[in-house]
């Protein structure tokens, strides 16, 4: 298996733990290292490393065709990979903890986060709509 296939899988078991267990207590335990995100970071470094002064020069003087050609490679695609699923992982990782602060329904949170592994945008923006909602709520 090469870094791009093992980014997701390294991540999908605290996926699993958010979206299908969230009132385990050895979910909150798990989840509450900030390193949960530090699995499919391994895969990140290990593309970038061996590419880092081409991927530092294109992000220090961002042009879009230069990004083009870099991600066109199967280093740059891993490496946007590996980025995206750790962060939208660090992203759910505030989600469920903020959900659990606010007090709202896992039943209604645990579909914003199968959201979130697909589209994250779009389900940081709902749940970010849910949370306020629920702030207005309680006020």
């Amino acid at each position: 298996m090469t870094l791009f296939t093992w980014a997701f899988p390294l991540a999908a078991p605290f996926w699993a733990l958010l979206i299908l267990a969230p009132k385990w207590r050895w979910t909150a335990r798990i989840m509450a290292s900030p390193w949960v995100p530090l699995l499919p970071l391994v895969c990140y470094f290990g593309l970038v490393l061996p590419h880092f002064g081409a991927w530092g020069r294109a992000m220090l003087q961002p042009d879009l065709g230069v990004l083009q050609t870099l991600l066109a490679t199967p280093w740059g695609a891993g490496l946007v990979w590996a980025h995206l699923i750790a962060f939208d992982l660090f992203i759910a990782r505030w989600m469920y903890f903020e959900a659990r602060d606010r007090e709202i329904s896992p039943w209604l949170v645990s579909p914003i986060l199968v959201l979130t592994i697909f589209l994250s945008p779009f389900g940081l923006v709902v749940f970010l709509v849910v949370r306020a909602v629920r702030i207005r709520s309680l006020a």
